[in-house]
């Protein structure tokens, strides 16, 4: 068993899987999501904060099979496979747009009578919070849990280049360059997420689904695994209700996993608003030999008022941090593409040294550690004996530099034996275009004033003042 893994503590439950990989952008997930689906034999379940049918699954190195347009794809699946059932279970507030939406709205009357297609909005949590996990599981063989979405404006190349027909959306406009992350497994962790998908389904009201008796292998072919004959941890934020208890793995899970940072914390996520994050971080910053810490976020949230308030709280959060960091080992950075276009951030992603990687839905925010429904995995190195998955996991992190950096894993590799340090490297690699950069903090003279009248790293203090802003 993990020395790092505690169920009950920080994690639900820890299972084995036969394979594992990490899809990194949206082209390799939906490329993985639609092959795992065609393996289908008896039933897909989707859990997500969105799901629109318009999703174009588009594919610049293969030609795939089936339509292009998910709702369209898992109707010729359903006509294809007669012993095949589909449930969708998506947030209900999330969901009031699509019904604005002409195709959506048709295509939602129509599913609602088709016998294999069981479609249900979850009001199961509290007001203003939100069903947030993104997670698929096709029979109880495979499973993909990540941050993204059946969403649009969830695809884009891992080259994001600023002109990408693919990346427009219905109505013509293109959303700009998207980075996000995803873990597909097999295995007994796969059986363990499609039971945490059926107790989500009928927590939220749903009968309960029709069992799996057929053995399917639905791992995505061609997809080469990067760990294989390995344990995945699950960890899960539920909130507190009247009929539920509130779950706190993955706050518990990211500070043991921080506190057990020797070398590096790198760590990509779409916010950076938790005090006790920031906290955690800060107190291995004051440490003589601690660990250096790089963290990539966009540029600003999305939206204006998420903006105004996720942006205000991350530059008194980094200020306070940096006012901790007496031997200068903590950076924040964001990626631009090669035209100088900030790429979103949406990916949440948490690797420490070459030991551990935790990827899921949750971001270093309130909502995510405690308000929202939300599921990561996460891999101990620790428990291969022969280094393999320590080797991936730094191959993992390396790549990601690389994407934002505009070169390739063996250099940054080879940069990081060089300077001993991933701030170093991002320095030393780093040119015009396709780059990250430094974050500034804007009006630094009113942030600090503020700093001078509010512990902002107190632990005990709730640091996200709006966790009724609901992001995705």
């Amino acid at each position: 068993m993990s020395q790092m893994f505690e169920p009950g503590k920080n994690c639900w439950r820890v299972e084995h899987a036969e394979r594992a990989a990490v899809l990194i952008d949206g082209e390799n997930y939906f490329r993985a999501v639609r092959k795992s689906l065609a393996q289908a034999k008896q039933r897909v379940m989707l859990l997500g904060w969105d799901f629109d049918e318009r999703v174009e699954m588009h594919d610049t190195t293969e030609t795939p099979d089936g339509p292009l347009r998910i709702g369209a794809y898992l109707e010729w699946l359903l006509k294809n496979n007669r012993d095949l059932d589909i449930y969708i279970l998506r947030w209900d507030t999330g969901a009031v747009k699509s019904f604005f939406r002409a195709t959506g709205l048709l295509t939602l009357i129509r599913w609602l009578f088709h016998p294999r297609v069981h479609f249900k909005l979850d009001s199961h949590h509290p007001l203003g919070a939100a069903h947030h996990q993104k997670i698929i599981v096709i029979d109880e063989d495979t499973a993909f849990c990540s941050g993204i979405d059946v969403a649009n404006n969830r695809w884009d190349t891992r080259s994001h280049d600023e002109d990408q027909p693919h990346r427009k959306q219905p109505d013509g406009n293109d959303a700009g360059p998207w980075h996000d992350a995803a873990m597909v497994v097999q295995g007994d962790v796969a059986s363990t997420l499609a039971e945490y998908a059926v107790q989500h389904w009928t927590d939220a009201g749903g009968k309960k689904p029709k069992p799996v008796t057929a053995h399917a292998d639905c791992w995505p072919k061609g997809l080469e695994a990067e760990f294989t004959d390995c344990t995945v941890a699950i960890a899960r934020s539920l909130p507190e209700m009247d009929d539920q208890q509130g779950v706190y793995e993955i706050e518990s899970l990211c500070l043991d996993l921080i506190a057990a940072a020797k070398h590096y914390i790198y760590a990509e996520s779409q916010y950076f608003a938790s005090a006790k994050i920031a906290n955690a971080i800060a107190k291995r910053l004051s440490e003589p030999s601690g660990p250096e810490v790089i963290i990539v976020n966009p540029q600003s949230a999305e939206g204006w008022l998420e903006s105004e308030i996720m942006d205000s709280t991350r530059a008194r959060l980094y200020e306070a941090v940096k006012a901790r960091d007496q031997y200068d080992r903590f950076r924040m950075f964001h990626p631009f593409n090669a035209a100088g276009t900030p790429i979103y951030v949406h990916a949440k992603i948490l690797i420490i040294d070459d030991q551990y990687i935790r990827i899921g839905s949750s971001n270093f925010n309130n909502r995510s550690l405690g308000f929202d429904s939300e599921c990561d995995v996460a891999l101990d190195a620790s428990l291969a004996a022969d280094g393999a998955i320590a080797d991936q996991i730094a191959r993992i992190r390396n790549d990601l530099i690389a994407e934002h950096l505009g070169t390739d894993e063996s250099a940054v590799r080879n940069s990081i034996k060089e300077t001993g340090s991933l701030a170093g490297t991002i320095r030393a690699l780093g040119k015009e275009g396709r780059m990250l950069r430094l974050y500034q903090t804007p009006d630094i003279s009113a942030v600090e004033e503020w700093l001078a009248d509010n512990d902002i790293l107190d632990p005990d203090r709730a640091d996200d003042e709006f966790a009724g802003i609901v992001t995705g």
